[in-house]
């Protein structure tokens, strides 16, 4: 094994999911590079966030999903790696200074993956079922369904999901389609829920690479593995929750999607009460080179219609 210094560091959380999405960016890199291409060229660095190490609270109890990207661009900032691997679902909006996101890998199902024995469905549930999930997003659009239900925290790894439901803990939880396919598990779900069943989180399903703003040969890398679709399709997402100011402490779904043509976009959006007593939603559909400004009118029009109240509300709740 070559003791010489990597060319590249990719920095990234320890779960088994996490790796396996940094092991497919690296595996990119090494085709779109021949410099990279021999296996000690690229280093995989292993770096523990607060959100992996709470694991008993709500993320929104203890911060918010940034939580899993904090620790990470610390050590970009400091030069412990060149570039950080995160799902963009857990990635604020705002970065924090010197900061950019330079590339995004081909996006995957962005569905949301149903588990249950009992039904197949959120309707077919039986009365006072109880559903589990760490999600204020799902848990508002199960209870806005159905108010019967019981929702109760529930976090971990796959595995650890899966076998608290084997033994009875709950009736019914969902994953992210996306994760068990990078995991080789998606036989594992029952189904996968639509988006007019539950609308997905921003950035669901796809791969985002964060580096320094002003390191220009880390970022010319990162472009060679760019998927343009699945960029124009989150940063669509991820204007829409600006304008909403979202976090991990607020209810919200949007998912964007482009015609086979990749000439026009739909976009649909939503934000709910935790309890789900509340919700507002917005579609746009319009030429995708207008995007941005969709996403954003989008989102004026559901903050508008929810009020400030609704927001500050919320933020006291926690």
């Amino acid at each position: 094994m070559s003791t010489e210094t990597p060319k590249l560091r990719l920095g990234t959380r320890g779960s088994q999911l996490a790796v396996a999405q940094t092991e497919e960016a690296k595996r990119r890199l090494q085709a779109a590079h021949p410099d990279l291409a021999d296996d000690d060229a690229i280093e995989i660095v292993i770096i523990k966030t607060t959100g992996d190490v709470e694991q008993k609270r709500r993320l929104a109890e203890i911060g918010g999903k940034g939580l899993f990207v904090k620790e990470l661009e610390d050590a970009l900032h400091d030069g412990r790696i060149d570039a950080a691997v995160h799902s963009m679902k857990d990635v604020p909006t705002r970065l924090p200074e010197g900061l950019i996101l330079t590339a995004m890998l081909p996006r995957v199902d962005p569905r949301d993956a149903w588990f249950c024995d009992r039904a197949d469905s959120i309707a077919a549930l039986p009365e006072g079922a109880v559903v589990g999930t760490g999600s204020l997003r799902r848990q508002a659009q199960i209870l806005a369904q159905r108010p019967d239900l019981k929702v109760v925290n529930f976090r971990g790894n796959v595995h650890t999901r899966l076998r608290k439901l084997q033994d009875g803990e709950v009736d019914a939880t969902m994953l992210a389609m996306a994760g068990l396919q990078r995991m080789g598990m998606i036989e594992k779900a029952r189904m996968a829920l639509e988006p007019e069943e539950l609308l997905p989180a921003v950035g669901q399903g796809a791969i985002g690479i964060e580096v320094r703003a002003a390191d220009s040969a880390t970022i010319d890398r990162m472009r060679a593995i760019d998927h343009a679709d699945t960029t124009h399709r989150v940063g669509a997402e991820r204007a829409c929750l600006d304008v909403l100011d979202g976090s991990c402490r607020t209810p919200i779904g949007v998912l964007a999607e482009l015609s086979d043509d990749r000439r026009d976009m739909r976009l649909r959006a939503l934000v709910a009460a935790t309890d789900g007593s509340q919700m507002w939603r917005a579609e746009r559909n319009g030429p995708a080179s207008d995007a941005d400004a969709m996403a954003r009118d989008a989102g004026a029009q559901i903050r508008a219609e929810a009020g400030e109240a609704f927001f500050e509300a919320l933020a006291d709740l926690f």
